[in-house]
């Protein structure tokens, strides 16, 4: 991809199908600000778009997602494209600022995509990491290549899980315990056995069958299509979803609080490589510059 390519690609419908590429291979697919409005854009577009019953998202190259882009957002700042939330003051001080920013961009917009109407499908190659898998989770299957992990190694940064922490609900209690204590990957086949991913399929094949699939939803009618999710989603937030999802928010926001009094960057850099810890700190300082 060369500078100025669009961070997401539309495709055209096609039997009711439509994929949304995310399109940053250079970068492993991170996503910074700008990706996230653009994705929101193409959400928007295809839920609008009476031609479009199942929606697809995808990932140019090798890696589905490798999480939040840690080397910055380009110059850009969420005050930079029109909001989709009602929190604003992001560069209010304290954890004022930084809570609105990742309410706005992160657990916003991650509850606006699970809520969209029509079916998604996450088509997950490479790698699935951190801040990659709220993109995978919001999506109603996901569908993976015979060779793809899941890591959430956020505990090395001091915190407690992804700003949408639906971990619990993906995994069950244990398993998730178990996942984020250790940071380990967890390969396509044992994330279908637990019911994470819907289907797993051989890596040069995954397009072909994930669009198949995605047509023979498209078959049903759309009606049926919407009701049936949204009665699904309830379900799953008269289980209490929404609401652990606000608390584990809170707890997450604490977490970076705790480490800014500590280290003056809301993570812990002390578990990083140093490489890696250099960068956080200079991410962090760009943030706070903006605020």
């Amino acid at each position: 991809m060369s500078e100025g390519t669009d961070p997401v690609l539309y495709g055209a419908p096609a039997n009711g199908v439509v994929r949304i590429t995310l399109n940053r291979p250079e970068r492993k697919n991170a996503q910074d600000v700008a990706m996230l409005y653009a994705l929101d854009d193409a959400f928007r577009r295809a839920a609008q778009d009476s031609d479009v019953r199942v929606i697809i998202l995808d990932a140019a190259g090798d890696t589905f997602s490798s999480g939040h882009d840690l080397k910055g957002d380009s110059g850009k700042r969420p005050e930079d494209f029109p909001l989709v939330g009602l929190w604003a003051d992001f560069s209010a001080p304290g954890q004022e600022g930084m809570m609105a920013r990742e309410w706005e961009i992160y657990l916003g917009l991650c509850e606006r995509w699970r809520a969209l109407p029509k079916p998604t499908i996450a088509q997950v190659q490479g790698k699935c990491i951190a801040g990659g898998l709220m993109l995978a989770w919001v999506c109603d299957l996901i569908v993976a290549g015979e060779s793809t992990q899941f890591q959430d190694p956020v505990l090395a940064f001091g915190m407690c899980g992804s700003e949408f922490f639906m971990h619990p609900f993906e995994l069950g209690v244990r398993r998730a315990k178990d996942w984020l204590f250790t940071s380990d990957w967890l390969g396509a086949e044992e994330a279908r056995a637990i019911g994470m991913v819907a289907r797993v399929f051989a890596d040069d094949a995954l397009a072909e069958q994930t669009g198949l699939l995605a047509e023979r939803i498209a078959l049903k009618s759309s009606f049926a299509l919407k009701m049936a999710k949204e009665a699904l989603n309830q379900s799953q937030d008269a289980c209490g979803r929404r609401t652990a999802m606000l608390q584990s928010f809170s707890i997450h926001q604490l977490c970076h609080s705790h480490w800014r009094n500590i280290h003056g960057i809301p993570v812990d850099p002390t578990g990083l490589p140093d490489g890696l810890r250099e960068g956080i700190h200079d991410y962090f300082a760009a943030l706070d510059r903006k605020r």
